[in-house]
């Protein structure tokens, strides 16, 4: 039975890829935060290294920071924690968790159209999933030849916590009918997109930012 590792699974998209890994019958990892503290390095690596010999067949880091402020209003408290979940911690976990992907292993990284466009007050969260897709090019590039398969996924505005605590209901109302499927995605569809892509049925599709916002960046 293969093991997916999902950070981020307590709620949210995290969760919902989580439920979705066991449905298709794999075993799931999903460390909570006290568990696993994705702020800080050292954390990650002495929880990677408690592993043992493990094996792991995807990594999934769904967890993230999204901190909407206005440019004059952007901390550097705020700018660090951002990078450090969204972006640093994927890399501290890809280094832990690729030596184990013995045989192959497929790495998802969860990102964000807005790693793409943009939008008032989402300066920091652009610029780190702008990163994370970076960064996934070059994972495939350089763990492509090990058989592992890695992939951003970005999807648009999806029914989340998040994405409730940063927009209001009317907002929300104003975002569905700006998309041209005229409704705001669920967490299932994304976490369906999610596992497939760390499956066996994925296998030649890698180093991409792959976007799922029922078309709103087609606009």
């Amino acid at each position: 039975m293969p093991l997916a590792l999902v950070t981020g699974a307590s709620r949210g998209l995290g969760l919902a890829i989580a439920a979705e890994f066991s449905v298709q019958g794999w075993r799931v990892l999903a460390p909570s935060r006290d568990e696993l503290d994705l702020s800080d390095g050292d954390a990650i690596r002495r929880w990677c290294t408690a592993l043992g010999a493990e094996k792991i067949d995807a990594l999934v880091h769904s967890a993230g920071v999204n901190r909407p402020r206005a440019l004059a209003e952007i901390t550097d408290e705020i700018w660090a924690d951002s990078f450090q979940v969204n972006l640093t911690a994927l890399r501290q976990l890809a280094q832990g968790i690729a030596p184990r992907m013995t045989g192959g292993g497929r790495i998802v990284a969860m990102s964000s159209i807005f790693g793409i466009v943009s939008r008032p007050g989402r300066a920091t969260y652009s610029a780190t999933k702008a990163a994370v897709n970076g960064f996934i090019r070059a994972l495939a590039v350089e763990l492509g030849p090990q058989g592992i398969l890695a992939n951003a996924l970005c999807p648009g505005y999806v029914l989340t916590d998040m994405t409730r605590q940063n927009n209001t209901p009317e907002q929300l109302d104003e975002i569905a009918g700006t998309i041209p499927l005229r409704r705001i995605g669920t967490p299932q569809e994304i976490a369906r997109l999610a596992v497939w892509l760390c499956s066996e049925q994925n296998t030649y599709l890698t180093g991409q930012a792959v976007v799922c916002d029922g078309g709103q960046t087609c606009l």
